[in-house]
């Protein structure tokens, strides 16, 4: 998983309330187990018409926000069904800090699972950010001093679990988290198949 410490970019403005994952990346698009190739398919049905051609009033597709790495959104991102495909869509097509007032918790939990961070901040805050991001201003994230920075220097402080701080610095995923314990876990193998041969049988 891809580390994440500082990020600067363009944030996408998308004022929308409960964006459920159907939305974020639809049905039949779940077919794959690959994490890759997802992006051009994310928002498929605010972003295409019925015959495939971007619709020109869709904010992803307009040339200055094809690029954006931060995404400011509404209220109850990311709810619906439970699929990983949403946050891999988000994150194949650049995207690697998702604001919003709040998520739905599984996708919540699955941002930080794919290296993405997906910050929770009050109205006032996410209102202020969206405005920024509709005004074409590069927005900073820092991770370890846990604020945003606007490009008026205005500074925005947020909380993360001290937990997912750690693995998002160090680039650790759920595989990665185990990998580290590999030599206690050989070790415990190794005394298992010794004290315990018949499990050979």
């Amino acid at each position: 998983m891809q580390k994440f410490n500082f990020l600067k970019g363009k944030a996408a403005p998308l004022p929308m309330i409960n964006v459920d994952t159907d939305m974020i990346i639809p049905k039949q698009f779940l077919k794959t187990i690959k994490r890759s190739g997802l992006g051009k398919n994310l928002f498929h049905e605010l972003r295409y018409d019925l015959n495939g051609n971007l619709k020109n009033d869709f904010i992803l597709n307009w040339d200055y926000y094809k690029d954006s790495v931060i995404l400011v959104t509404g209220e109850n991102f990311g709810c619906g069904s439970s699929r990983e495909h949403a946050p891999w869509s988000l994150l194949d097509y650049g995207f690697r800090c998702i604001i919003a007032p709040s998520f739905a918790d599984i996708f919540f939990n699955n941002c930080f699972k794919n290296g993405i961070l997906p910050i929770k901040l009050d109205l006032k805050d996410t209102d202020f950010l969206m405005k920024e991001a509709e005004n074409k201003k590069l927005i900073s994230v820092d991770l370890e001093k846990q604020q945003i920075i606007s490009e008026k220097d205005h500074i925005i402080k947020f909380d993360i679990d001290s937990f997912r701080k750690k693995c998002l610095l160090e680039g650790l995923d759920d595989i990665a988290l185990t990998m580290k314990n590999s030599e206690k876990i050989d070790m415990f193998e190794n005394h298992i198949m010794k004290s315990k041969s018949w499990l050979t049988l």
